[in-house]
């Protein structure tokens, strides 16, 4: 506190280093590759205007194409995670079970990948070999085949072990529709399981952190989850598995396309104690933290009750919870009531709290 009567201190404002990466900077920073507002502001404003005409402009997880009568889902995703061996998991999960995912959430039946290694001079070949193993392992479990693939080396130095790619085609049953942009007014918002978990063991990792129990992480292949909601044949409106930017990135994401808005209740929230102590340590929102096993789900009013039956039978969503509505307020935006009964804004991050987790 400055006392009375002396000189007023003079702010250097050029002198202050702002804690985030600037949203005009002229190159690449972390914070566009988190799946947030800088995410998408480098998709928006370099990639499609470079891409022009030849981009499909629906901006989902997979796109959906018809071919000769068949509706096919496409879905391509790469995976840097750092490390490449966590709690629960590894790279190669990471690589089977995302791709597998992003078809699963347009509703359709995964059938093959392909898998490119990008791997780094000088890493072990059994490192490599046990990440190849847990890939084939992967796709086993998600009874997808892998039919064609890549494998480039880089100078040491100039990566972390291994990178991969993995891309996916998927078959679309013709009744389905499942876009962010059937969202509408009254859809009751599901959620599969507890939230925050993948990040926080990706993060239990680094830097000799230790939070007192292991959190696993969440990997695991949706499509049989997703494929148990739509057998009770209810009208899903929108699906997403929530990874970069979390739960909040993703219901921001459908609530900018939908033009809706959408109402939760952070009480209903399903956050483990593990990642509620973690975030609490580091100072994070579980809301933003990564996910790699878990959907959210818009489903009709009337609808809504037999998917959450639906997905709590099924063992990767006995822990579904209804979690907030879509509404016709607010268009675009999230709001959240918390436990003490106010409202907050759950607004789309501009980068991306634990970069390097998928």
């Amino acid at each position: 506190m400055r006392e009375e009567g002396a000189a007023p201190v003079a702010i250097d404002i050029e002198g202050w280093v702002c804690p985030m990466p600037l949203r005009d900077a002229p190159n690449i920073v972390m914070g566009h590759g988190g799946g947030g507002a800088m995410s998408g502001e480098l998709i928006e404003h370099l990639f499609l205007p470079a891409f022009g005409s030849a981009a499909h402009a629906d901006l989902g997880d997979s796109a959906v194409v018809t071919l000769d009568g068949a509706r096919l889902a496409f879905s391509t995703d790469s995976f840097v995670v750092k490390p490449i061996v966590f709690p629960g998991g590894t790279i190669g999960e990471l690589a089977v079970n995302g791709t597998v995912n992003d078809l699963a959430m347009s509703g359709a039946h995964p059938m093959v990948l392909s898998t490119a290694f990008i791997l780094e001079e000088g890493t072990a070949l059994a490192e490599i070999a046990r990440i190849a193993q847990a890939v084939g392992t992967a796709a086993l479990a998600a009874e997808v085949q892998l039919v064609t693939g890549d494998t480039k080396v880089v100078d040491a130095g100039h990566g972390d072990g291994i990178y991969l790619n993995t891309a996916g085609i998927g078959v679309v049953p013709p009744e389905v529709d499942i876009r962010p942009q059937r969202a509408r007014p009254g859809d009751v918002v599901l959620v599969s399981g507890d939230i925050g978990v993948h990040g926080v063991a990706v993060l239990s990792c680094r830097e000799g952190l230790e939070f007192g129990t292991t959190v696993l992480s969440d990997t695991a292949p949706l499509h049989g989850l997703v494929a148990a909601m739509l057998a009770t044949g209810a009208d899903v409106h929108v699906l997403r598995d929530p990874t970069r930017g979390g739960v909040a990135a993703s219901l921001n994401e459908i609530a900018r396309a939908a033009g809706v808005g959408v109402s939760l209740d952070e009480r209903r929230l399903p956050v483990p104690d593990g990642v509620r102590d973690a975030c609490g340590l580091l100072g994070l929102d579980p809301m933003y933290v990564a996910n790699e096993g878990k959907l959210l789900a818009f489903v009709a009013p009337e609808d809504a009750d037999r998917v959450l039956a639906a997905m709590r039978e099924h063992p990767l969503g006995a822990q579904a919870a209804a979690i907030g509505r879509c509404v016709a307020e607010h268009p675009g935006m999230v709001v959240a009531r918390t436990a003490l009964g106010g409202t907050r804004v759950v607004d789309l991050p501009a980068g991306e709290q634990l970069p390097r987790i998928c």
